[in-house]
This record gives C-alpha cells, structure tokens and sequence, in this order.
C-alpha cells in the first residue's frame, strides 16, 4: 500500500513563504510515488482558480512572455502531473464554503469541490497530516 499524506492549506497564492514551503514539500512527496492529499480552505482555495492570467511587468517594460509570471494554478497542475507520473496520487480539495465566499469556483481539471469532513476522512486515511494555517 503506498504511503499517504496530508495537507491542509490555508494561504492564499503569493502572500506567503508558507504556501511556497507547502508547494515543496508535496512536490517532494509527488516525485516519491506518495498518494497526496490537498484540502485548500480560506484564501488557498485562490491557488487552482483557472482564470489566472500572466500580466506584464510596465515597470520593467516587459510583455507578458517576457515576464513569465508564474501562476499558482500551473503549478498545481504539475503536481498532480508528477505524482501520477510517479505512480501516486494527488487529490486536492476546495473547501465550498470558501470557494463561494471567494468566487473562485472555475477551477483546473482535477480539482474538486469539498467540505470540512473531506479534511477530516484525508487525514482518518492517511499515514500523516500536515496543517499549514496561517499565524
């Protein structure tokens, strides 16, 4: 049976080194063949809304190609593209209390609607948990 672990996030893209960190970690476990969870609540329901958008830097004067700004969404997509090609899993969940009070419910393929007790059955399954709240 391959190992299972949980996270639960709470942060928002782009707010905090925290997301960054979590980001790193599940990119870990995804390369070692684990099944991951993911349940996103609050502001880290933001990260896989599919209506992000590279912009350009005026500042800069850079285009939007030149910029290359990262997108949180592409980066959950890789992921759940690395933990499949690894032989594991990632599931990561919205909360839909959340979502609703974001309007962040267009998401990428692969992301799903939840509930709190979703958090509660990843981490009844799973070998660890990980919560990564804010402060």
């Amino acid at each position: 049976m391959a190992t299972t672990i949980t996270f639960a996030l709470m942060d928002p893209p782009y707010e905090s080194a925290r997301s960054t960190t979590a980001f790193r970690l599940i990119d870990i476990a995804a390369r070692r063949g684990y099944n991951v969870n993911v349940f996103a609540y609050e502001g880290a329901v933001a990260t896989p809304f599919a209506q992000q958008k590279a912009h350009p830097n005026a500042v800069h004067g850079r285009d939007a190609a030149q910029e290359n700004h990262p997108l949180p969404k592409d980066w959950v997509a890789a992921l759940m593209q690395a933990a499949a090609q690894n032989g594991g899993k990632l599931d990561w969940v919205n909360c839909g209390l959340c979502v609703d009070e974001r309007g962040v419910a267009e998401v990428i393929e692969g992301v799903r609607r939840g509930t709190p007790g979703d958090l509660w059955r990843m981490a009844s399954e799973s070998q660890g948990t990980l919560i990564i709240g804010t402060r």
